[in-house]
Parts: C-alpha cells; sequence; structure tokens
C-alpha cells in the first residue's frame, strides 16, 4: 500500500466484493478484521482523521467501493472497530458507540512525539498552551500541527502520569508546563 501527499491508494483487497463481507471461517475472519483494521489506520493517517463518526462511515470512500458498488454494513463496521478497541487502536469518545478515536499513534506514542518536540525546542521548563502545541507556528512542519485537542490532552496526560508534565488553567484554554 503505498500513499502520496494527493491520493490515498486502497490495498488490493478493497478491489474484491469478498472483503466487504463477512467471512464465514473463524481464521479467515481474524485475517479480514485486521486488513480492515491496518487500512482504517492508514487511511486516518493519510487523511490526518483522528475521529470517525460510525453512523455515516458507511457512506465513505473508506467503508463504500463505488467501482464494484459495495460497502461494509454499519454493523460490521461496529465490529471492526471492537477488534481495533481490544488493540487499543480505537477508544469511543463519549457515552455514545458513534464516533470512536482512531489511534493511528496511540496516545503514548504521541506523548513521545510531544516529548522529543518540547526537548529538541528546548522547552522544559515552558509553559504552552494546548492551542500553541496543535496550532502554533513552533509546530508547524511537524506531526503536531492540526492535531485533534481531545487526542492532544490523552497524550499529555501520559506524560503527567509520568511526571513529566502538569496541565492546568481552564477546559476551554489549558496550559501545560513540561519538566
Amino acid at each position: 500500500m503505498t500513499t502520496t501527499a494527493a491520493t490515498f491508494t486502497f490495498p488490493r483487497e478493497y478491489r474484491f466484493p469478498a472483503f466487504f463481507t463477512p467471512q464465514p471461517n473463524l481464521t479467515t475472519h481474524h485475517a479480514q478484521l485486521t486488513k480492515w483494521s491496518a487500512l482504517i489506520l492508514s487511511y486516518a493517517r493519510h487523511h490526518r482523521l483522528f475521529k470517525l463518526a460510525l453512523s455515516s462511515a458507511s457512506e465513505t470512500d473508506l467503508f463504500y467501493n463505488a467501482r464494484i458498488n459495495r460497502r461494509l454494513s454499519v454493523p460490521d463496521i461496529h465490529e471492526v472497530v471492537e477488534f481495533m478497541r481490544k488493540d487499543k487502536r480505537a477508544e469511543y469518545a463519549g457515552t455514545g458507540k458513534d464516533v470512536v478515536f482512531v489511534y493511528w499513534r496511540k496516545p503514548e506514542e504521541w506523548a513521545a512525539l510531544i516529548e522529543t518536540y518540547v526537548e529538541d525546542t528546548a522547552q522544559k521548563g515552558s509553559v504552552l498552551t494546548v492551542y500553541e502545541l496543535s496550532e502554533g507556528e513552533g509546530t508547524k512542519g511537524t506531526e503536531l500541527h492540526g492535531m485533534d485537542n481531545e487526542v492532544l490532552l490523552k497524550a499529555l496526560n501520559v506524560l503527567v502520569k509520568k511526571g513529566k508534565a502538569q496541565i492546568f488553567g481552564s477546559d476551554d484554554s489549558p496550559g501545560v508546563k513540561f519538566f
């Protein structure tokens, strides 16, 4: 599977109608779930998607291949998400089961990137806002730029638990001090 700046290249399985139909053999079905999980993660990474609305997902090109007129059903999408949740690659956002965070980078992986960014830019001991970390001039050209605030806060909480950061301030404009 390859990607370019402009287009996403789907894996070869995406062209096969059977890929969109749950397979009855357990081994084959597990392989199918693994391939769907990898596809969702690659697609989300390529398009920098952090959340996915499951109720409308079957209408997107991720789950609907118009060339072969096949789509993954909403219950099957939920099954793939459950599979991804077991691997900690997806998590429901809020109490409903419609929106999920898609972790093409787990919060721990984002935390490591944030920590590296803070060290590389000599900002240990500094206070940064969440906005500065995701939208600031300093993060342009980095993977942190444009990051979903909720995922960013999950990553920052990993650093808090490790004693490497402290979050303070109001919910609408939190600040972070790095140690």
